[in-house]
């Protein structure tokens, strides 16, 4: 019987992807789930797995083909079957190496076209590691340096160049953020918030924190509290622009922005209003390792009323946020500083954080603006205050 192998039902908010490197050739045999092949859209990677185990009769969409949703890519006949007895193996095929890797590590493999047999595995039971790819990564490019390949050219000497495509989330990223240049009147308002409350108050709870829940108490879930009761006082944050309509959102969806090696991702936490400080670092921990590994799913990126970005985990004393259309708004959090600032009339040492909200000035007015992000330092300078609710 011969079944057809078809593209996953995609979200109405992505039209079309882009396929990866097969994991099997035509005439061999498929296990039922086996992963055949990557589905790259601009939101997350999909593992494209076989209906029933057989025999890959037909490839009808080759390696970087464009798909859309539902389309036939291959055929798989399962009235062959696998046979009993297979001569031995010299070495391992790149499709049995591959099997072996993680998802995150077989899509690095496959974005630089790298042979899986090549790279040395030092994980588990010879598994290959990022790490092994970054390594056989470096080595590569040190030899290219020498012996320049096809994609690499010198147009003088010593001056070398390699053109590389972007990948469709890299390009998504870029259509998205010249879309809402030009899309929104974007402006940017600025305050800073004394950190040395929140601080402490991690301090005092953490070790019960983390014994009880398993999780530690991080910033992320004070920082998505305080923004939630700001933006329960200033429901126009939490708005987005619908043509000349504004639609305003009785929930509180929020993204936090998640940096992977293919690009900035921002999964949602639904109805953050609802879930407690635990609940939100076990959300927001699940999402950093499911990006990381490549598992985040349609549903996970889908929506959002506002978002979170956090440039300070990787030294940003100060940015401007770009909006995540349509939200009419972001919040930035940056690097904490010890500085020097005036405290009832006294110089002190503060850990010192630059806040940044970007927002959307056809919707949201500069003072609702400023008023909200001073309502977010309030409630992290006075942590009780989320607590009270005052």
């Amino acid at each position: 019987m011969l079944i057809e192998v078809k593209v996953p039902v995609l979200s109405e908010s992505i039209t079309e992807g882009t396929l990866g490197k097969w994991h099997k050739k035509v005439g061999e045999f498929v296990r039922r789930d086996e992963n055949l092949i990557d589905l790259e859209t601009d939101k997350v990677v999909l593992e494209i797995g076989a209906p029933q185990d057989g025999v890959l009769a037909e490839i009808r969409k080759s390696d970087g083909a464009v798909v859309k949703s539902s389309e036939v890519i291959a055929v798989v006949d399962t009235a062959q079957t696998m046979p009993h007895e297979t001569p031995p193996l010299v070495a391992a095929s790149p499709q049995a190496v591959a099997q072996e890797m993680s998802p995150a590590v077989r899509k690095m493999v496959a974005e630089h076209r790298l042979d899986a047999t090549q790279i040395a595995g030092t994980g588990r039971g010879g598994r290959v590691t990022k790490e092994d790819v970054l390594h056989h990564l470096e080595k590569s490019v040190a030899a290219e340096e020498k012996t320049p390949s096809a994609p690499v050219t010198t147009p003088a000497a010593g001056r070398v160049e390699q053109r590389v495509p972007m990948t469709r989330l890299r390009a998504r990223i870029a259509e998205r953020l010249v879309q809402a240049q030009h899309t929104a009147a974007m402006l940017t308002t600025f305050n800073e918030i004394d950190m040395q409350p929140v601080m402490d108050l991690r301090s005092h709870y953490q070790q019960d924190f983390q014994k009880k829940y398993n999780v530690k108490l991080g910033f992320m879930s004070f920082f998505i509290k305080a923004a939630v009761e700001a933006l329960k006082q200033f429901p126009v944050i939490n708005a987005s622009a619908d043509g000349n309509d504004i639609l305003y959102h009785g929930y509180y969806d929020i993204g936090v922005a998640v940096s992977t090696e293919r690009g900035l991702v921002v999964p949602i936490i639904r109805d953050a209003d609802t879930r407690s400080f635990a609940d939100l670092e076990l959300r927001v921990t699940e999402y950093a390792q499911k990006a990381r590994d490549g598992k985040l799913s349609v549903e996970d990126l889908t929506g959002g009323t506002f978002s979170i970005t956090n440039g300070g985990i990787f030294g940003s004393l100060l940015s401007t946020p770009i909006l995540n259309p349509p939200q009419s708004a972001i919040l930035g959090m940056h690097k904490i500083e010890e500085r020097a600032v005036v405290v009832e009339g006294q110089i002190v040492i503060r850990p010192m954080m630059y806040l940044a909200l970007s927002y959307d000035h056809r919707i949201v007015d500069g003072q609702e603006a400023v008023r909200f992000l001073v309502a977010i330092k309030e409630a992290l300078e006075d942590p009780a205050r989320m607590l009270l609710q005052v």
